[in-house]
Parts: structure tokens; C-alpha cells; sequence
């Protein structure tokens, strides 16, 4: 009896891990999928419209994503629970859902138009580090020594990979350097992730989990709505509707959002967080690789040279996480899952 049940905690681990390496493979392709998306609609124009738009993509996705959310975290949403959120705590999920919900995702789906798919997702990488950074800076936090070297290691890849791009048509002139729009767009975005982080870290710990990203998710996505309205006009989301759009987002909705989620839900439940972290660690080579199978996308020096300092300072971190023993903690709770997210950056929905 004894020897079964180990051996069914064991299966139970195993399969929480598969999981997450599903999860991490779909979101690594996150972004590789939604640029091939727009190559299929740009193929078929609607009076003059590209039907599967960045935003298209992005506004679609976060419906599906908050839908999954909604069957997933609907018991979480009881009067009980919300009549215990002070004005504080709302507000900190305001700010949050703005920043991570809305802002972030929609400067980096805008950079995904102007610059490769691997840059996208190496200079992405600054969110991690100067999520950390910021936790020690302001919430006091330690870490390892190997923490903060592969930190360290990780920033100066992905300055690496910024500062060696080719030249393009897209370059900005700043203090003498040819920076590109595409990589600073995503640096914002990346820079925009990690406050969110630390509001969440800093004030938002004791929320539960399914309130938090079911808020995060809802009002990120009407403000999102309403900022593209303002800043491209009332027919930008003409085509939302449109039966080719909704018939590959089927596929996006379906795999990255639905699919992807609830894997990693799956998984993250039955993981600790040393397990979840070092799998999540792995999303930068999954997204590579993604780029090079689905859009022929060959790394260039620059990103080879940037992304192995990247590796390098994910691989020390990680060496780094393993030797604490407080990573045997349960995920599912916010701060938990928070600590986690911050090694995957942006899932791309």
C-alpha cells in the first residue's frame, strides 16, 4: 500500500512537469505564431485592412485567455471574498491591470511588427533581471550571489543585443548610438512588466489568485480597447468580427491561450516553485527555436552573442535557486505564482 501511493505521488510529480514543459513550448511560440498570423491576413486583405491585426490578435487572445480564467478561478468570485478587498487593494489592481494588462502587452505586440521575433523575445529577458533588481532595491530582498552574476550576465545580453543590430530602416539616433524602435519598444514594454511585478510583490500578495488574474486580464483588456481606439481610430478594430480573423484565432485562442493556460494551471499545481521556475527558465530557447521552425528565422550574431550571456545568466541564476529550500512552497497563491512568472516574462498573451 505504502509502495503504491509513492509510486502515485511520483506519477502525480512527473505529470505535473510534463505540463509545464507543454506550457512553456506553446508559450514560447507565442510569438512566433502571432507574426505568422499577420503574414496569412496581410495575404488577405479586407478593403484595404489587414483582418489578423497585432491588435486583432492580441484583443481576441486576451478574450479567450480571460474566458479560461473565468472557468478556472469563477468560485474565487464570491461576495464574501470581494467585500474583504480594501480601496488600496483595488487600486493596486487598477495599476497593475493598466501596466501588465495593457500598456506592456500592446508595446510589445506593436515592436513584434517593427523587429525580429528573436529580439522580441531576448531583449524581453530584461524584465526578469530588472524585476529582481527592483526587489532588492526596494522590497529588501535577498538573493544569491550566483543570482546576482547571472542577473548581471542576463542585462548585459540583452544591452549586447541591442546596441550590436544591424542596420535598419527603423533606427533611432540616441546619445550617438543606432537604436532600434522594435528593441526599444520592447525594452519599454519589458520595463512596464517589472513595476507591475513589484505592485503585485509590494501590495497585492494577500489577493487570490483567480481575482487577481481574471482583473488583471478583464480591465487590461478594455483599456487596451480603448487605447488603440485613440491612438488608430475608431475602424481599427473594423475586422473583429470578421470570419477569417475568428477562424485562425480559433487555432491562436485554442492552442496558445487556452491550451497553453490551462496546461500550465495543471501543471503549476502539482510543481514546486524550484521545478516551475527552472522549467519556465527554458522560454527564451523555446521561442528561438519556435522563430526558426515556423518563420525561417536564423539568429544573427548580435542575438548569438547577446543570447548566449542571456543562457549564461539564466543558467547561473537557476544553479543559484536550487541550493534555497524555500522553493518547496505550494503555487497556488499569488505571491508564488508571481515569483515564477518573473522567469517566463511575457507568455505573449
Amino acid at each position: 500500500m505504502i509502495k503504491f501511493r509513492g509510486r502515485s505521488r511520483l506519477i502525480h510529480r512527473v505529470s505535473g512537469q510534463v505540463y509545464l514543459w507543454l506550457a512553456i513550448f506553446i508559450f514560447g511560440a507565442s510569438s512566433a505564431v502571432t507574426r505568422k498570423l499577420t503574414e496569412i491576413g496581410a495575404r488577405h486583405f479586407i478593403d484595404g485592412r489587414n483582418p489578423i491585426s497585432l491588435c486583432n490578435v492580441l484583443f481576441v487572445g486576451n478574450l479567450c485567455a480571460l474566458m479560461v480564467m473565468l472557468l478556472i478561478y469563477n468560485r474565487q468570485w464570491n461576495k464574501a471574498t470581494l467585500a474583504q478587498l480594501s480601496k488600496k487593494d483595488w487600486l493596486g489592481l487598477t495599476a497593475v491591470a493598466i501596466l501588465s494588462g495593457a500598456l506592456a502587452p500592446g508595446l510589445i505586440f506593436q515592436a513584434l511588427s517593427l523587429t525580429g521575433v528573436n529580439n522580441v523575445i531576448l531583449v524581453g529577458r530584461l524584465e526578469p533581471t530588472l524585476a529582481l533588481a527592483l526587489s532588492v532595491w526596494l522590497l529588501k530582498e535577498r538573493i544569491g550571489f550566483g543570482e546576482f552574476i547571472g542577473a548581471i550576465a542576463a542585462f548585459t545580453g540583452v544591452i549586447l543585443t541591442i546596441i550590436l543590430q544591424p542596420p535598419g530602416s527603423d533606427m533611432m539616433n540616441m546619445g550617438g548610438w543606432q537604436l532600434g524602435l522594435g528593441e526599444l519598444l520592447v525594452a519599454l514594454g519589458s520595463i512596464t512588466l517589472a513595476i507591475s511585478t513589484i505592485i503585485g510583490k509590494k501590495y497585492l500578495t494577500h489577493i487570490p489568485l483567480g481575482i487577481y488574474s481574471i482583473f488583471r486580464t478583464a480591465l487590461g483588456t478594455v483599456i487596451f480597447f480603448f487605447i488603440a481606439l485613440l491612438l488608430y481610430g475608431r475602424d481599427h478594430f473594423a475586422d473583429v468580427f470578421s470570419p477569417f480573423l475568428w477562424q485562425w484565432m480559433f487555432l491562436y485562442g485554442g492552442v496558445i491561450v487556452v491550451v497553453g493556460q490551462s496546461f500550465w494551471i495543471i501543471g503549476l499545481k502539482s510543481s514546486t516553485v524550484s521545478t516551475a521556475s527552472l522549467v519556465a527558465s527554458f522560454t527564451p530557447i523555446a521561442g528561438i527555436m519556435a522563430a526558426y521552425f515556423i518563420l525561417g528565422e536564423v539568429p544573427t550574431m548580435a542575438q548569438y552573442l547577446g543570447g548566449s550571456l542571456i543562457m549564461l545568466g539564466i543558467f547561473l541564476s537557476q544553479v543559484s535557486k536550487s541550493r534555497q529550500t524555500s522553493h518547496k512552497s505550494p503555487i497556488a497563491s499569488t505571491p508564488t505564482e508571481q515569483k515564477v512568472e518573473m522567469d517566463i516574462g511575457f507568455k505573449g498573451i
